[in-house]
């Protein structure tokens, strides 16, 4: 999906201005790679916000097409509240070939 397809998804939802640019961040990570929280903070002009990164990150209501798996600590993986909780998240990293 493309990222103004996206970006009107997301307006359908009770989402900030910072919600949905953090989402909008993490809809570009390529398959098959990683951000930390900090790397998404910094893309967005916020580089000390990276704690509200991941709750923005947990909000995200277009899962799996905002790929918010995809976005992990900088000392790991980190929670997914998503199915699988962190185990998921590994899986899904691994499957994607992001994981080894």
């Amino acid at each position: 999906m493309n990222a103004d397809k996206i970006s009107a998804r997301l307006d359908s939802y009770d989402l900030t201005r910072f919600q949905k640019r953090v989402l909008m961040a993490v809809a570009k990570i390529p398959k098959g790679e990683t951000r930390t929280y900090k790397q998404i903070a910094a893309m967005i002009g916020k580089p000390n916000a990276y704690r509200a990164v991941g709750t923005a990150v947990r909000k995200n209501p277009l899962a799996p097409t905002v790929p918010c798996h995809r976005v992990v600590r900088s000392d790991g993986p980190g929670n997914y509240s998503g199915k699988g909780g962190p185990a998921g998240k590994i899986r899904m990293l691994q499957a994607e070939g992001a994981l080894s």
